[in-house]
């Protein structure tokens, strides 16, 4: 499987992951200018993508979403309560383009598998999905978590690849500029995941597996790249591992896209 980012941050994120002749993203919260360049930049013809999944329904998630559909005659698979809340977002879409899944169940498209796991963030009903090969090999992407659950955290364990959220830093968060109930709702259960616990759980991706961690949905107001992957190796080697041998470790930006990942086949 391949994985590259198109971009990804607080102010908007796309996924592509491709595997043989599937391809499709994750989420189209940017231009569709920007996403069809950045998939150009990788060698993926945008008329040859077989859909688009979306995670929830939060404008850094969808701007795209409408534009891609109809410019490319491009499928919509989205939940139900999901659905309801971009409607009227995206604009018209083919009604044959509107495919509605079930969370929690594995779907077939082309050469991959698809399983939409829901997640604890303040929006209708959000999801993150994990993605496999023929050879049930994982890549899994979650951001806008408030907490890693136990659900949360069965789905994600045993990635080769995982894309998580590492969207602010404490003290920073705590010493800015949002309001007293901005800053509780980021901080909350069902809001976003710090640097802290993203590396902490990144620890126990690593005991299971995983082979890449991405730190992904970095806040432009209370983080930045350097900070978040500090912190991410802080812990990872007062739990005794090491970048580079044990895990490999990038922070994905928000202008740029990210090299292209390649799992192995």
């Amino acid at each position: 499987m391949d994985y590259c980012s198109i971009g990804s941050g607080s102010s908007g994120n796309c996924h592509y992951v491709g595997y043989k002749d599937t391809n499709i993203l994750i989420d189209a919260g940017l231009s569709g200018k920007r996403i069809t360049n950045g998939l150009n930049e990788i060698n993926v013809d945008a008329n040859k993508l077989n859909g688009i999944f979306v995670t929830h329904e939060h404008t850094d998630h969808i701007k795209g979403v409408g534009i891609l559909s109809r410019k490319y005659d491009l499928p919509i698979f989205v939940n139900y309560k999901t659905w309801l809340a971009i409607e009227e977002k995206i604009g018209k879409v083919k009604e044959s383009n509107i495919n509605i899944f079930e969370n929690d169940q594995v779907y077939a498209l082309g050469d991959m598998a698809i399983k939409p796991f829901s997640i604890t963030h303040d929006a209708a009903d959000p999801v993150g999905f994990n993605l496999f090969n023929e050879k049930d090999e994982k890549i899994s992407i979650a951001t806008d978590i408030g907490h890693i659950s136990d659900s949360i955290r069965e789905s994600i364990l045993g990635s080769k690849l995982v894309v998580l959220e590492s969207n602010y830093d404490k003290e920073m968060l705590l010493m800015g500029s949002y309001t007293y109930m901005l800053k509780k709702r980021v901080m909350s259960d069902t809001g976003h995941l710090s640097n802290e616990s993203a590396a902490k759980f990144a620890v126990d991706l690593i005991k299971n597996g995983t082979e890449n961690i991405l730190l992904a949905h970095l806040s432009r107001e209370n983080n930045f790249p350097a900070l978040a992957f500090e912190t991410s190796n802080s812990i990872l080697t007062e739990n005794g591992m090491k970048i580079g041998s044990d895990v490999s470790l990038n922070v994905l930006m928000r202008d740029d896209i990210s090299k292209l990942y390649k799992i192995a086949r």
